[in-house]
Order: C-alpha cells, then structure tokens, then sequence
C-alpha cells in the first residue's frame, strides 16, 4: 500500500513504521551498547594499572578507550531509546554522530596516506621515546619485547637506538651491567632452545653490524612495521571496511525509521478530526 492509499484508506492498526526496521535498529544498537561498556571497563583499568607504560606515548590508549567507550555509549544510547520510543530528535542524534565519526575516520585515512613522512617521523619519536622508559614499567617492557619478538627487530631504525636508555648506553660512567646492551628480545632464538638466555644481548652495542647480526636482529622495527603494513594492505582495507560497514548500516536504518516516523505522524495528523 502506497502513501497516498494509506491517507485515503486509513485504518487504526495501520502504521508506516516497520517492526523489522524499528527492533532490528534497537539490537545493532545495544550490541553496540554493551561493547561500549567493556571499553570504558578497560580503559578504567588500564588507567590503574598501566599509567607509567603510558606516559611516553602521545596519546595515552586508556584515556583513548575510555573517550571512545563513552562516546560509543551516548550515540548507542539515543539510537536504542531512540528506536524504541520512535523519537525522531533521538535518531537523528544518532545518525549525525554516525556520519561525523564516519567522516572523520575516512579524513584520518587520507591525511594517513597523505602524509605518511610525517606519520612515520612521529611513530620513530614514540619508538623511541618507549626505549628511552623500557625499565620504567613492566607493561610497557613486555609491549616493547612483543613487538621485537613479533617483528624480529631491535630498535627503532637499528640496534644501537638503545644506547638512548640509560641503562643499555654505552658511555663510560654508565655502571650498570647491562652497559651496551640490548634486551633479551632483539636475540636470534633457536626454536630447539627450551629455556631464553636474557643475556643473549650482553655488549652487543659494542660489535660492529655484521658482527652483531650473527646474535641479534639488527634491523629496526620501523622499518620492519612499515613493510608489514604495505604487505598487509589488503587485510588492513578488510578491517577499515569492517568498522566503515556497521556505521553505514547504522546511518541507512536510522534515515529509514526516521522516515518511516515521519509518514506515520502525516498520516496521524491527516484523519484527525477536523475542529468545530
């Protein structure tokens, strides 16, 4: 039944708005809803537990998780009550706050791609900053001993970054004993090997390049984790479609029901009884 049939033939049990639409909104809302939860839960935590190992970053990712979970929350909260209550002010919230975010991930895509001398020049500065706190906190220690395992790299563009931490440099008043080190993570380990020597890194500074590399993996992780993001395209394209996906559905639902609401309030007010 068209619009125009709809106002003709009114019937009380009619209505535009489609259940279908209307609940299948409120539950991509509140899946999203209690996601929300779990980050705020983590981020709390995390600003607990881990704010030494965050303090060198630029951007703390506990506070990032708690902004982003309670932003998540607001916008999930006006489209579930917004759904239920077929509150047009409450969609439409929901859908602008979409968009902006949508929006803003897909600038920060091409300002990315854009400038990506810039972006590589300020994950070196994290990098590094990070050597210069390895012995700070044992979060950000066993975050940095992940990545060179993961990676099989040491440093931020070679080995020798680690003469920045004050325990591995190797200048002469340095007495500590790991004086032209580097951490146990950097080691080339045998997969036979059942228990890691942490001092497979003693004096390693102190060799020359090829030298070093018979012990440790000389190459920075720079370097390392931009080959990894170029060979990973396709997979990073699937992620960034996976998030982009659900805000667009979100958006499409909300204009939907929007409309929908906006039929059924024409309709309402077309078959009231005129006034005397």
């Amino acid at each position: 039944m068209g619009k125009r049939a709809a106002l003709a033939t009114y019937d009380k049990e009619f209505s535009f708005v489609s259940p279908v639409v209307k609940y299948l909104l409120f539950l991509f809302n509140l899946i999203f809803w209690m996601i929300s939860l779990v980050l705020m839960s983590v981020g709390i935590y995390a600003m607990k537990h881990a704010e030494a190992a965050m303090a060198c970053l630029a951007v703390d990712p506990a506070i990032l998780l708690l902004i982003v979970g309670v932003l998540m929350f607001f916008i999930t909260f006006c489209g579930c009550v917004g759904s239920l209550r077929e509150n047009i002010c409450l969609l439409q919230t929901f859908c602008i706050f979409l968009t902006i975010i949508f929006l803003l991930q897909l600038a920060t895509g091409v300002l990315g791609f854009v400038f990506s001398d810039k972006a590589r020049n300020k994950v070196s500065e994290i990098i590094n900053n990070a050597i210069v706190h390895y012995r700070d906190d044992i979060d950000l220690q066993n975050l940095i001993d992940f990545g060179q395992k993961e990676f099989s790299c040491c440093g931020g563009v070679t080995y020798t970054d680690w003469s920045q931490n004050m325990y591995f440099n190797c200048t002469t008043d340095n007495r500590s004993r790991e004086r032209c080190s580097v951490p146990f993570s950097c080691c080339l380990l045998s997969k036979d090997e059942a228990v890691i020597n942490t001092m497979c890194g003693q004096g390693i500074q102190e060799l020359p390049y090829l030298q070093a590399g018979a012990f440790i993996h000389t190459n920075g992780c720079i370097d390392k984790l931009v080959n990894w993001i170029h060979s990973n395209l396709f997979m990073l394209g699937g992620i960034a479609l996976g998030l982009a996906i659900p805000q667009l559905v979100g958006i499409l639902l909300s204009q939907i029901l929007i409309n929908q609401i906006k039929d059924q309030i024409e309709l309402q007010n077309y078959n009231l009884p005129a006034p005397y």
